[in-house]
């Protein structure tokens, strides 16, 4: 018997869901070896701004790709729903990339510590098959764009949270890598959103995809942020911890590690 794409799309779908869990967890004991958390022993390395352009990049190439061959290519419900992710991914793959190189040539150093090409291939893996879910869902599998009466309400809602939750994301990046081209090092972040959480960054990012989730009212939409709460959420505690260790008292204890009065 063929092997269709509903078929394929169906089995990625599953896929999503079952390896949030694993992420989860092992995240919790063993967390990827980059940023705050890099050390040896993990194979080759190349420059950050180089492998977060690069692992990133399918969320933008392969929805580009995929998406004209929807049978809603032409939609322009379908059109405006995708831009958000597209919007999100722009940042992330071409504009962050490049803040983290002018931030280390602004210093005058090298791009920090080598990013690990094994994580970068994970992470490449894992955005082939979000890009891949998204695009095929919002292009092809969404069947109910005409009679969706509540498209609207759910899209807009959902876009307010979605940039609500990206500003947050940016102003935070910003404010680390301002901190570090200051004065060539971590130092405690403070101000705004610092004051809550240790991680607003993720937070943001965390509440972008729960945006995201609103508009599309899918389950590829909700694994996604389901997903990225897995990632995330573990890596932020972690973070929070390095924070506790490596400032003692001067860090503020009140703060949370990602979700402000609770985690």
């Amino acid at each position: 018997m063929a092997f269709s794409d509903q078929s394929l799309f169906h089995y990625a779908l599953l896929a999503f869901f079952l390896i949030g869990p694993p992420t989860f967890i092992s995240l919790r004991f063993l967390q990827a070896p980059y940023g705050k958390h890099n050390r040896p022993g993990w194979g080759p390395t190349i420059s950050p701004p180089l492998a977060w352009f690069l692992m990133e990049s399918p969320t933008l190439w392969l929805t580009l790709l995929l998406f004209p061959f929807g049978q809603h290519a032409t939609n322009s419900k379908a059109l405006i729903l995708m831009s958000p992710f597209l919007i999100h991914y722009f940042h992330r793959t071409c504009l962050y990339p490049l803040s983290l190189y002018l931030s280390t040539t602004q210093r005058n150093t090298k791009s920090g510590t080598g990013f690990p090409v094994s994580v970068a291939l994970m992470a490449f893996g894992f955005n082939l098959l979000n890009a891949y879910l998204q695009a095929r869902w919002v292009s092809h599998y969404k069947e109910n764009y005409h009679s969706d009466g509540r498209f609207w309400w759910k899209f807009f809602g959902g876009l307010l949270v979605f940039l609500w939750g990206m500003w947050i994301n940016v102003w935070s990046d910003r404010v680390l890598m301002g901190l570090k081209r200051e004065n060539g090092g971590y130092k405690v972040p403070r101000g705004g959103w610092f004051e809550l959480v240790s991680c607003p960054n993720y937070f943001g990012e965390i509440v972008e995809w729960l945006g995201w989730s609103v508009m599309t009212w899918s389950w590829v939409g909700f694994g996604f942020f389901l997903y990225t709460c897995a990632n995330l959420m573990p890596r932020a505690f972690a973070n929070h911890k390095w924070y506790l260790d490596k400032f003692g008292e001067d860090y503020p204890r009140a703060r949370k590690a990602v979700i402000p009065f609770l985690y």
